[in-house]
């Protein structure tokens, strides 16, 4: 099949595209493209007529470290990109959209990272040949369908601080008021700060998340209040049968009695299950042989555990040739 790619950039926007895959979608294209600091690179596939085979998103952001280098620039993407053509021609897609996609980031930035795969076997060989190396990882889910809530599944002590959060007087619902959401994601920025492991975004991200996502029952937001403040909260996003937990914390050292990072996931769980999602997943627990405390938390609300794996490639040659040998 002959395939023609295009790269779409901040400046030469997508038209409308086909597909329901949120993480590849024009919609989340133009979050990023309208969030400074984020600059994103959409490659599509098209064959014969112009009809789209497939199509592969990823956003360039600069990464802050406390290590050398401190400043770099990076490029994630969500999965392996989303198709309309039969599974037996995905692959030769995804080749020509890696290709592309890698040869444009590669100008733009120091390290491209792929996350979330669902098929961790996919792709194996083309990953190799464009030089990318893998890292074991872990996911951590909710399952959500079935009879039994999702409660059931929390342990004795979560229980019993969902509980005592709301007797004492905390309160968790959705919000689509502006202020509010500036409010919350000023708040969550100061719990951000202090978790160096954890990128966080422009605070304007989260006004045109609700402009370009909410508005199409892509993303919700929950909000944690106490006496008419905001305390804690979480962000949603929705992609087939799969909510995803993208933000989410609380002060809890402020605000101990009332738990709103506990709060705060719990609502984001009970919510997505009355919505019909089959699953909650939280977008980013840790490597596995580090004890992270983040994965340690969500582990307590029922979530299973698996292995996957990250693809990475790195623009300094000799160095990602040697990490490609220790990983190999």
């Amino acid at each position: 099949m002959a395939l023609q790619v295009t790269i779409y950039r901040r400046k030469s926007p997508p038209p409308d595209l086909p597909g329901t895959d949120l993480f590849h979608s024009s919609g989340l294209f133009r979050l990023y493209a309208s969030t400074p600091g984020y600059s994103p690179l959409l490659a599509v596939a098209r064959g014969e007529g112009g009809a789209v085979a497939g199509k592969l998103l990823g956003v360039v952001r600069r990464s802050v470290r406390l290590t050398p280098p401190a400043f770099i620039r990076r490029c994630e993407v969500y999965g392996t990109g989303e198709y309309f053509c039969p599974a037996d021609e995905r692959e030769p897609v995804f080749a020509e959209l890696l290709s592309a996609l890698t040869t444009e980031a590669a100008r733009r930035s120091f390290l491209i990272e792929f996350r979330n795969l669902d098929d961790a076997k996919f792709g194996y060989r083309l990953f190799r040949h464009q030089g990318y190396f893998p890292v074991n990882w872990l996911r951590v889910r909710n399952s959500l369908h079935g009879t039994l809530p999702p409660e059931k599944r929390f342990s004795a002590s979560r229980l019993r601080q969902i509980r005592k959060g709301l007797q004492n007087g905390a309160e968790v619902r959705e919000t689509h008021d502006p202020a509010e959401i500036q409010a919350f994601a000023r708040m969550l920025h100061r719990v951000y700060s202090f978790k160096v492991r954890r990128h966080f975004p422009s605070l304007r991200f989260f006004r045109e998340l609700e402009h370009w996502l909410t508005e199409g029952e892509r993303s919700r937001i929950f909000i944690v209040t106490y006496r008419g403040r905001i305390i804690g909260g979480s962000v949603c996003v929705y992609s087939g049968s799969t909510a995803y937990l993208w933000f989410s914390g609380g002060m809890r050292k402020t605000y101990l009695r009332q738990y709103p990072g506990i709060l705060a996931v719990w609502h984001a769980l009970v919510d997505a299950r009355q919505r019909g999602y089959r699953h909650l997943e939280y977008m980013d627990v840790g490597l596995p042989f580090h004890r992270h405390g983040y994965r340690e938390f969500v582990l307590r609300f029922g979530g299973r555990q698996t292995s996957t794996r990250r693809w990475f490639r790195l623009r300094w040659g000799w160095l990602n040739r040697l990490l490609s040998w220790l990983h190999d």
